[in-house]
């Protein structure tokens, strides 16, 4: 790579990094091609870009943005997962790391706030936001039920009790 790709890539980096919510760095060593390939894929249906990163570049990339305190992470074979939901991120990645242990979760971070793996794993249970808002939902719908069940009670207590008066 000469000097200016060098520059170019140092500054998409850059932008990425800084565009992105969720940043999660892991070591792939030991998984093949079709591995990737079937990880990438899975984090291409969520929006999610998995990048195999060059490190003394990427460092040098990540200097001037919030994610200078992963900089210790990039040694080895790294891949960074770069995402705007880091939940689904880090359910997809812990998903797999379970299913394949040659990638390995070495931290991450989301928002400003720093994760390391437990961390990252905790963020994986959390529910997604389209769980949560199910969640919402069934909440605020379930006292509107009990209130309208409560003010209908009355009403067909008198009218149980009219039926059996008529009957006799």
């Amino acid at each position: 790579m000469d000097k200016i790709k060098k520059q170019e890539y140092i500054e998409r980096m850059t932008n990425q990094f800084d565009s992105s919510e969720a940043v999660i760095v892991t070591h792939y060593q030991g998984l093949t091609m079709q591995q990737l390939d079937d990880l990438r894929n899975r984090m291409r249906e969520q929006g999610i870009q998995f990048k195999i990163t060059k490190n003394r570049i990427t460092k040098l990339a990540i200097e001037k943005t919030r994610c200078k305190e992963l900089s210790d992470l990039f040694s080895g074979p790294t891949a960074v997962a770069l995402s705007q939901d880091a939940i689904t991120s880090a359910k997809i990645l812990t998903k797999f790391s379970k299913e394949n242990s040659n990638l390995k979760i070495l931290g991450g971070i989301m928002g400003t706030d720093i994760l390391d793996v437990a961390g990252v794993q905790n963020v994986a249970t959390l529910p997604s936001l389209e769980e949560a808002r199910a969640q919402i939902v069934g909440i605020l719908r379930s006292p509107a039920q009990k209130i309208a069940s409560i003010l209908l009670a009355p009403a067909s207590k008198i009218a149980i009790l009219t039926l059996e008066k008529s009957k006799k």
